[in-house]
């Protein structure tokens, strides 16, 4: 009986660590056919709205649609832009300001279709997939947040 394939995971519990991070550029050093990478980072940020400075963000989704999607959208752009790889990471839970929620490295041969890949990744996770941010303030208060450009 063929073995059966395991998915891919996009969605991690809490913060993207810079060990991984370091770890995923490090598995391409031998990798001959690769000429550029492109990393997207993002970071949970002090937001201030209503005099109300933002402490965390509260990350949840609909997991087994979020990952689809994310999966989807990689395929999507792998093929589009001819790339040797894409990773992505994006966290669910609570994570403080200045964690690292969003973790996009692709590799091409050539760095234009790394970065306009990269950023099309970026822009399509942040409007197509189900995953919400709940923003948490210093006043322990909250409110959604709306995915902005």
């Amino acid at each position: 009986m063929p073995e059966k394939k395991t998915l891919k995971t996009f969605l991690v519990n809490g913060s993207i660590d810079s060990d991984s991070i370091a770890k995923s550029i490090a598995n391409h050093n031998s990798k001959k056919e690769i000429g550029a990478h492109s990393i997207f980072l993002g970071q949970v940020r002090a937001d201030v709205s209503n005099n109300r400075t933002v402490a965390a963000i509260d990350f949840t989704a609909y997991p087994e649609m979020a990952e689809k999607q994310i999966s989807e959208i990689r395929e999507e752009i792998i093929v589009k832009h001819k790339l040797t790889c894409a990773h992505i990471k994006h966290s669910l839970g609570k994570l403080m300001v200045g964690e690292i929620c969003l973790f996009i490295f692709v590799s091409s041969p050539h760095r234009k279709a790394a970065m306009e890949a990269c950023n099309e990744m970026v822009e399509r996770i942040k409007k197509e997939v189900p995953i919400f941010g709940k923003e948490i303030f210093d006043d322990e208060s909250y409110q959604w947040k709306e995915n902005k450009a």
